[in-house]
């Protein structure tokens, strides 16, 4: 594989980790015991970290892809065996 193909597929990776790890951790106004905004929804984080959502992101999305490439060389699941229906 080249490194070009991999870099696209580990940033396929990043953004769905992205989307993965953006709910854990996140608590509302209520849960944090601040006052809510008017116009605010109920549900909207109290605080955002979007460093920590990043490398929270990063880590799962290694692993991911680490998971990807080592299935990639050592060909444990390959087209032939998720073919159900042939």
């Amino acid at each position: 594989m080249r490194w070009q193909s991999a870099l696209a597929i580990y940033l396929l990776f990043w953004v769905l980790s992205a989307f993965l790890v953006l709910p854990f951790g996140m608590r509302t106004a209520e849960e944090a015991g601040h006052a809510h905004v008017p116009g605010q929804a109920e549900s909207a984080p109290a605080h955002f970290a979007p460093g920590r959502i990043a490398l929270r992101t990063t880590i799962v999305s290694l692993m991911l892809f680490g998971l990807f490439y080592l299935n990639y060389i050592y060909g444990w699941l390959t087209p032939e065996n998720l073919d159900f229906f042939g």
